[in-house]
């Protein structure tokens, strides 16, 4: 019995020793310790939904310098973060269906890219921080208050710097004495593409340059639109509209074909082949907004006491093989105007 009894108390004991002196259990998968502090989110993969109206260059770059500020800062793709990217392609409804999704899949961040996806986020996305660029009029669009405070959980980078339509008209009432009658290819449904050519047009209005306009409803009709112009207006400009820049081929090889003067809002067009515009870089407007998305992310900076960010690098941009083609000479002048030299373009124009 005194046998049993000792083997029986070491079939106990042998357990409990092993149980102390085990290996500590591991630390939960989603456990920072130990991991890189320069990750700003250790514990937690931040779902990001990016809604991209169209396909263009301008809204293209604005998400790419979106995502770079975010890599900038230590988010990364399929570690830190997850990024799901739709794109409407621009139809209305897939628009809006795509900010439907981004509210019931509970994103901790969307990024709405144009007026259209902004709108259509900010309807339906309440709990999550949204933000916008690629936007020209916020206050008009209805996405926020005020630019200084704009409220609630919405805020972004307008992409109009208060100064690029009135220099540019500067620019061609100065450079372009010829010009009494100019043409605008536009798509007023959109709120802000409406806000802009009222803008243009009081400024053309302050050097008695007649508009003349020429209405689109899509892209499809965007060169019939233009061609509607020929022989009416000495010179063509568009604004930062979405549904003319996706079809501005079309009035460029107009503009070269009967030489006429082409002016566009937005660098990527005239890096296409419009003559001119005062414009800055849509990487650095995503960018911009791509830093806000950190302030929220990182340091918990709540969207609507986050001002409206607008381009800092505004300059004149010619592109001097669209000059030629369009029977434009650029002179001393001109050039003069152009701060920095790099944005006296060539080799782009088509």
């Amino acid at each position: 019995m005194k046998t049993s009894a000792k083997l029986l108390s070491l079939l106990i004991a042998v357990p409990l020793m092993i149980a102390g002196c085990g290996t500590k259990a591991p630390a939960p998968a989603n456990s920072s310790g130990g991991g890189d502090a320069s990750k700003p989110q250790d514990k937690k993969v931040v779902k990001i939904g990016i809604s991209q109206i169209v396909e263009h260059p301008s809204l293209n770059a604005t998400r790419e310098g979106f995502l770079a500020a975010l890599k900038d800062n230590g988010f990364i793709d399929k570690e830190t973060m997850q990024v799901d990217y739709q794109n409407a392609q621009g139809d209305a409804t897939t628009n809006l269906t795509i900010g439907q999704k981004f509210a019931a899949d509970k994103k901790d961040l969307v990024f709405a890219i144009a007026t259209p996806s902004a709108q259509a986020v900010v309807q339906n996305v309440k709990d999550a921080p949204v933000l916008f660029g690629g936007v020209s009029d916020p206050v008009s669009a209805k996405l926020v208050k005020s630019l200084d405070k704009p409220g609630g959980n919405v805020t972004g980078a307008a992409d109009t710097h208060p100064d690029a339509i009135p220099k540019l008209i500067d620019f061609i009432s100065s450079d372009f004495p010829k010009v009494k009658k100019i043409g605008i290819v536009a798509n007023e449904g959109e709120a802000n593409v409406a806000f802009m050519v009222k803008t243009a047009e009081a400024a053309f209005a302050k050097y008695n340059i007649q508009v003349v306009k020429a209405s689109v409803a899509n892209s499809s009709e965007v060169k019939q639109a233009a061609e509607s112009l020929v022989g009416r207006v000495d010179a063509i400009y568009i604004t930062l509209d979405n549904t003319v820049v996706s079809a501005v081929e079309s009035i460029i090889k107009l503009a070269n074909e009967k030489k006429i003067p082409f002016f566009s809002s937005d660098r990527d067009s005239v890096e296409k082949g419009a003559l001119a515009t005062y414009g800055f870089k849509y990487y650095d407007h995503g960018y911009q907004a791509g830093k806000m998305a950190v302030e929220i992310l990182k340091n918990g900076a709540k969207p609507g006491d986050m001002k409206i960010s607008y381009p800092d690098k505004l300059d004149l941009i010619i592109n001097l093989d669209a000059a030629k083609q369009e029977g434009v000479e650029v002179t001393d002048s001109m050039k003069n105007k152009v701060q920095d030299k790099k944005n006296l373009l060539s080799g782009s124009a088509k």
